[in-house]
């Protein structure tokens, strides 16, 4: 029995830790999921009508490809759009000049 006292008492020392433990790891891990592209996909087809509002974001360390994202008109939803596509440039040109999509 002296020989598991010792583990024993490792396991009163250690277990207290655990959790704290774990909810840092979490917490990192949740910051990490933030760390990346917003777009999965994007659209290509001209929904330029539909626009309510534009937010732009630049390549950063985290997403290399400069990301658009539209809301819609009525619904609010968010769609990603491809910049390369001619009328997502003519929207932002637009955009940039003052003028509704």
């Amino acid at each position: 029995q002296t020989e598991s006292d010792p583990f024993r008492s490792l396991l009163v020392c250690v277990l207290p830790f655990i959790p704290a433990s774990e909810e840092i790891w979490l917490g990192l891990g949740e910051q990490g999921m933030n760390l990346r592209c917003r777009c999965i996909s994007k659209e290509r087809k001209p929904i330029g009508r539909h626009i309510e509002k534009l937010e732009v974001i630049p390549a950063n360390s985290h997403c290399e490809e400069v990301e658009i994202i539209a809301t819609l008109k009525g619904s609010g939803l968010l769609v990603c759009l491809d910049p390369n596509v001619p009328w997502v440039k003519r929207v932002l040109e637009k955009t940039l000049a003052g003028t509704n999509p």
